[in-house]
């Protein structure tokens, strides 16, 4: 347990009054010329969502609840790195490390906290070490180039063994299954198996030949974010500094680059409530508002968005494949990189956001994976 100091949550009020003021001065653009999202957060949804914002959100509630966790820092290669820690009350508990993406959270986590570490079944219990990724939510932020998913990945490893963990599991999405598949390269010391919700896989020539209806579906959706929904990573993998001006200094601005990404990412009927409350969106969008990372969390695909790559991994692998990901992968395509694999799930419903939206099923996939290195 060297250098693991506790941290506790106590924003200003003087914080919070001035985010309400900035909400009061916005200054609205002209409404889209279409009836849908098809060009980005709505006016009137982006309006709604911040009237309540204003006037209904409860910070003290998120604060209360993260604090209520075991929130923790200590210092990995001269940065401060931020996690919740949740022992299990059962003995011989697990070691899970989840990481995860943007533009989340660990409020991601929130709804599986209970129970991954306290089940019915007490062979099932993990404990749950949540950091937060460099430059996001309330770990420090790089000063200098290299914290590409690489490092952050040997900075697990470093973290899982300041906390005296000798044998552990990962899990991620997003970024975070870049850094918990860079765990899995790297064969980090003590890890045994890693989980992700989105692995990343490539077609070969043989399969654009004849492609199955798995292999149709993940070639049109790898289109439609090309074409439709990368604008965001082009900006911040090439432009991190410019972008973050306006995601540090206007709340407006902020809310509305990533709440469309909970509609354009979640398994919903054509409104992100179908998939998340207001209340959890805004939990998660607070954790990039009051740290101010709207440069330093974009910074992340400045450093490493070549990550998002097929590689081979030798340790035993896991994978989730929900349906509604923005970028899928036949079970075909991973195989050819995982050469262990011990689970592959197909969910029925879910999206980018696996654990937050679908935490049973999140929960349930888990322990099937894992109970098999237990």
């Amino acid at each position: 347990m060297t250098d693991v100091r506790p941290f506790t949550l106590e924003i200003p009020q003087a914080q919070l009054d001035d985010l309400n003021l900035r909400l009061d001065l916005t200054r609205w653009p002209e409404r889209e010329c279409v009836a849908d999202w098809m060009q980005g957060t709505p006016l009137a949804a982006l309006q709604e969502l911040l009237g309540y914002w204003r006037n209904g959100y409860d910070w003290r509630r998120c604060e209360a609840r993260l604090n209520g966790l075991g929130q923790f820092v200590t210092t990995i290669d001269g940065l401060n790195i931020h996690f919740i820690h949740v022992r299990s009350r059962h003995p011989g508990a697990m070691p899970l490390i989840m990481t995860h993406g943007w533009p989340g959270s660990v409020i991601e986590f929130m709804g599986v906290i209970e129970a991954l570490t306290d089940p019915d079944d007490p062979a099932q219990a993990f404990d749950l070490v949540l950091p937060s990724l460099p430059g996001f939510g309330f770990s420090g932020k790089p000063t200098a180039t290299g914290w590409g998913v690489e490092k952050i990945a040997r900075t697990w490893g470093e973290l899982m063994r300041r906390l005296g963990y000798t044998r552990w599991v990962a899990q991620g999405g997003d970024w975070g299954s870049a850094v918990t598949t860079a765990i899995g390269v790297q064969m980090l010391e003590g890890c045994a198996a890693i989980h992700l919700n989105m692995p990343i896989g490539r077609p070969q020539p043989e399969d654009l030949a004849d492609p199955s209806p798995a292999e149709l579906k993940a070639l049109a959706a790898l289109k439609h974010y090309q074409d439709w929904d990368s604008g965001y990573s082009t900006q911040q993998r090439t432009r991190p500094q410019t972008v973050g001006y306006g995601l540090v200094d206007s709340p407006a601005g902020l809310a509305g680059w990533i709440f469309e990404k909970m509609w354009a990412w979640t398994d919903n009927s054509g409104s992100p409530y179908d998939a998340l409350s207001k209340d959890q969106i805004l939990d998660n969008i607070m954790l990039y508002w009051l740290p101010a990372t709207g440069a330093s969390s974009a910074r992340l695909y400045w450093e490493s968005f070549g990550a998002f790559a097929p590689q081979e991994i030798e340790l035993p692998v896991a994978v989730s494949a929900f349906p509604r990901e923005i970028l899928p992968t036949p079970r075909k395509w991973a195989e050819r990189n995982f050469k262990n694999l011990i689970h592959w799930g197909e969910m029925d419903k879910g999206g980018h956001f696996a654990a937050w939206e679908q935490p049973a099923a999140f929960v349930a996939e888990l322990r099937t994976a894992f109970s098999q290195i237990r």
